[in-house]
């Protein structure tokens, strides 16, 4: 008698079943969009090995390949593990974070958002919730993750402040700024709060170093882009530190965990629920 397969073990470990019988395609864990050469290679031999050849690439910085049969799958992880890549997840549980380069290779970013995105992972990839559960890190206003479409979206953000004395009023900050939230009066500068976006275009883009520049974060609740799509509301102020930030983190996806009903997205949770009643949450954990 043939061995029964676990479909719902399988789908956990992130080998989801093809219409072709007795085939998966498995998704793979690529944190932050990254893998090394080396994972490369070890992806491409299993592919050409046990699968068709090829790997198809997701729309969230995923690797899946194709074809692999069922009587492979000791196999292929075990080849997988050796060259350090790990299997992703599916169904009701947190998915691989996902991210752009941010300010360790883009010119634009205002973090550091594969490092934001690997201590995302390292602390919930994989818990079970009652449904699907997905982050994304972005780098700054460009805005590339598309940080809105995630249950909690990160977007990095640059707190400044003017240095005067440094400043040689060349008025560069201001004709940089896509806000119009900077002016010059009486030869002072002014920052308009209302307008300022905390795009940091303005610290970058002067010639003297006339700014102090903070580290900050923006974060959005309850975004999908699914069969409903929903742009992630923001219910709190500029998040100024990683402890303030994974505070928040925590609160929002125990605020699901205590509250969804299975097989809700967070979006909805917070519809039914009260959006109130999870700034209430949010405030407590963003005030330590």
């Amino acid at each position: 008698m043939a061995e029964k397969v676990d479909y719902a073990a399988l789908k956990k470990g992130g080998f989801m079943r093809q219409k072709q019988k007795g085939c998966f395609s498995l998704r793979l864990a690529v944190v932050g969009g990254n893998l090394t050469a080396e994972n490369i290679k070890t992806v491409a031999e299993v592919a050409e090995k046990y699968g068709h050849g090829y790997v198809h690439m997701t729309s969230r910085q995923g690797i899946e390949i194709p074809f692999i049969k069922v009587e492979d799958i000791n196999e292929v992880k075990e080849e997988l593990a050796k060259g350090g890549v790990g299997t992703g997840v599916c169904g009701p549980r947190v998915r691989t974070v996902t991210a752009c380069q941010g300010n360790a290779v883009c010119p634009s970013g205002n973090i550091n958002s594969y490092d934001i995105a690997v201590k995302l992972n390292e602390r919930y990839f994989g818990r079970e919730l009652p449904h699907k559960f997905k982050f994304g890190v972005t780098g700054c206003q460009n805005n590339c993750l598309k940080a809105e479409e995630n249950d909690v979206g990160i977007k990095g953000a640059a707190e400044v402040s003017w240095k005067e004395d440094a400043c040689i009023h060349c008025g560069v900050c201001e004709k940089a700024c896509r806000e119009n939230a900077i002016s010059f009066e009486d030869d002072k500068l002014v920052i308009d709060t209302e307008k300022c976006n905390y795009c940091g275009r303005c610290a970058k883009s002067c010639p003297v170093d006339a700014w102090d520049v903070n580290e900050a974060y923006i974060v959005s609740f309850g975004g999908t882009f699914g069969n409903h799509i929903s742009k992630g509301q923001e219910f709190l102020p500029l998040i100024t530190s990683e402890e303030q930030l994974f505070r928040v983190t925590d609160a929002a996806i125990q605020f699901f965990d205590d509250h969804a009903n299975p097989g809700e997205r967070f979006k909805f949770t917070i519809d039914r629920v009260g959006a109130e009643k999870l700034q209430e949450v949010l405030k407590g954990a963003y005030n330590g």
